[in-house]
């Protein structure tokens, strides 16, 4: 029979093959090979029989859904060895995550010094190199039959709509499951347990405190090895620790997942919105406020009230309800309509630095990351269809100038047509899709498809950012949106006097302003740029008679508008040095009695490279420069 693979020439193999076979048949064999097999579209186990015709793609390690598979699997495992360590221990769920899995279990107390064993126990088992088999079960009632003994899983069951069960079997351990799973466990070649903590039961404070354990692992010990150093490196970046000690912003009890942004941090706030809108304002962009609460029946218009109520905050005032917006989109909907547009206006291109909340349960929360409450810096562009494709080849250099500034890399993932639960025609997602593609292919900007993964009201193109050791963040998206401009009857008049539809791009590209400035503190370490540094300069005396000149430079600075300050402290040089060097400020001046005779100052910068005495007026216009431009690196090194 003929198996067509993906981007790929076809194959022919025995009939009644599966992708164990077809693997064996392209001698893929190594551990970060052949995990699993797409057909047809649907993510499969390997040992799946194979049908003449069939669509295939071999899923690797590189691959998210191989990686999920190892990782599931991984998951599999650690259950197995807490049966065998603690056999009243009760598995609930361990699914994949971003990076690694976890597993939570019931009647189950350990601590971090725990784990060593665990992982010991995992090893072992992995070494057995036992095969995964997938089970289908007889209906619901077999599925309860055979887990009686586990009142989580028995719940989980109940509630499924699906009426087909499986489960999946590794050696002596058996757990319900609906899989894909990797075929053998001997791929797994390196693990780690990473942490261990408390969770309630599907995520609910009412329910019961389960134990979650979570871990790591790879087909590779060096990829292992690569992790923890970038994990070791992670630490030391941590938005959560250096945005407090430079004192940017806090995190108060007070406001769960409501950020406190702090004098320097808005200097750095301003810095990055000044930027936004110089950028924007060229692009021909006009910016609007909309009101931050609104009534139900806008969210009952727009769809959020029925699809996203549970992740809204609501409030009633006389007697009429109203929700805090979780979406800046419906705020535009209605500035649009405002006034009767001509196709002569099109494009209209509107932006929004919008204040939104969205509810997140109080364990997702995490630094400035994730929050209650955040800035989206939105745009909405209302296009002529033939302004699809133009359009968005101006967005995809406007994204790629911002993200160059702040020596941001990335890349691009264009998401398709989900299979169910879309709106819009055949041909406005075919019209849309081949915008968004053609307007990629136009502007050579290499992309990744994901088939089926767009959002229900339209395609999508996603921007993920890497930063300085190698993590990828998702920021920036445009997305073309059939569904707004139909529900708020949005209208403008054609040439021809008729009043079509308007097409409708979404597009952010910080995305979340709180969350982009998290992603800088890690990316720089907290050693921003001159441009984006709360205070650029440092006046350090060495003693109080020199004081009087140290104001005299720090007005000649603050008048060239330069950010400085004065440390004339009863401390020690070198310790106002390493104060200043600790607070991340880019030049520091030394004033004694030499440099008040010669009327100079004594640079040194923050990685410690003493420059000398260095004219005070130069230096001025030179760093104006590097402000100007938005340098990244300095210009004394």
């Amino acid at each position: 029979m003929l198996i067509k693979l993906k981007d790929q020439n076809n194959v022919e193999i025995s009939s009644g093959s599966t992708g164990v076979d077809l693997a064996k048949h392209l001698n893929l064999s190594e551990p970060h090979q052949a995990l699993g097999i797409e057909i047809n579209g649907k993510l499969c186990d390997l040992s799946t029989t194979l049908t003449d015709g069939d669509v295939v793609k071999l899923i690797n390690f590189e691959d998210p859904q191989g990686q999920e598979m190892f990782w599931h699997t991984s998951a599999h495992v650690l259950a197995q060895a807490i049966m065998h360590l603690y056999p009243n221990a009760k598995p609930t769920i361990g699914p994949p995550i971003e990076n690694g899995f976890y597993y939570d279990f019931a009647n189950l107390q350990i601590s971090e010094q725990d784990l060593e064993l665990i992982e010991k126990e995992m090893q072992s088992i992995v070494s057995q190199n036992l095969r995964t088999q997938r089970e289908v079960l007889n209906g619901r009632e077999d599925a309860l039959i055979n887990f009686k003994d586990n009142k989580y899983k028995c719940e989980l069951i109940q509630g499924f709509e699906d009426q087909t069960f499986t489960a999946y079997r590794q050696g002596d351990f058996f757990d319900l499951c609906r899989g894909p799973h990797i075929p053998n466990l001997g791929k797994i070649k390196a693990l780690k347990l990473t942490k261990t903590s408390g969770a309630y039961w599907r995520a609910d404070q009412k329910n019961e405190m389960l134990t979650r354990i979570y871990g790591i692992s790879f087909p590779d010990r060096k990829l292992l090895k690569d992790y923890l150093t970038r994990l070791e490196e992670a630490k030391k970046r941590d938005h959560k620790v250096i945005g407090p000690r430079l004192d940017l912003f806090s995190l108060r009890e007070e406001a769960p997942g409501m950020p406190f942004i702090h004098p320097k941090g808005m200097i750095i706030w301003n810095k990055l919105l000044d930027f936004w809108r110089e950028y924007h304002q060229k692009a021909g962009y006009v910016e609007i406020k909309t009101p931050v609460m609104m009534t139900r029946s806008l969210w009952e218009t727009s769809g959020h009230w029925h699809n996203y109520r549970e992740n809204m905050y609501e409030v009633a005032i006389e007697q009429r309800e109203y929700a805090i917006k979780p979406m800046n989109c419906p705020g535009c909907m209605l500035f649009y309509k405002t006034h009767v547009h001509s196709y002569r206006e099109l494009p209209l291109r509107v932006a929004e630095v919008g204040l939104v909340h969205r509810h997140e349960a109080s364990g997702a929360i995490s630094g400035l990351f994730r929050v209650r409450c955040f800035h989206q810096d939105d745009a909405h562009l209302f296009l002529k269809p033939e302004d699809i494709t133009p359009e968005i080849v101006k967005t995809l250099d406007l994204v790629n100038q911002i993200y160059s500034v702040f020596g941001l890399t990335y890349h691009v993932e264009l998401s398709t047509r989900p299979e169910k639960n879309t709106i819009g025609s055949d041909a406005d997602w075919e019209m849309a899709t081949d915008g968004l593609r053609n307007a990629l292919i136009e502007s050579k900007t290499p992309y990744k498809l994901n088939e089926g993964d767009g959002a229900f009201y339209g395609p999508k193109i996603d921007f993920h950012i890497k930063d300085a050791i190698g993590r990828t963040w998702q920021c920036g998206t445009i997305q073309l949106d059939f569904a707004l401009p139909e529900k708020f009857e949005l209208e403008y008049v054609a040439a021809d006097g008729t009043r079509p539809r308007p097409v409708m791009l979404h597009r952010a590209i910080f995305g979340s302003i709180e969350r982009f400035f998290g992603i800088l503190i890690e990316h720089f370490v907290g050693r921003f740029p001159l441009w984006l540094s709360p205070i650029q300069v440092r006046i350090i005396t060495v003693a109080d008679r020199h004081t009087e000149y140290a104001q005299s430079i720090l007005k000649m600075l603050i008048d060239a508008g330069i950010r400085a300050d004065i440390d004339d402290a009863s401390e020690s040089v070198s310790k106002k040095i390493r104060a200043a060097q600790m607070a991340q400020i880019n030049y520091m001046f030394t004033v004694g009695d030499k440099e008040v005779e010669d009327k100079s100052v004594t640079l040194r910068t923050r990685d410690n490279v003493v420059h000398g005495e260095i004219d005070l007026a130069r230096f001025i216009q030179t760093i104006i420069i590097e402000n100007n431009e938005r340098a990244l690196s300095s210009t004394y090194t």
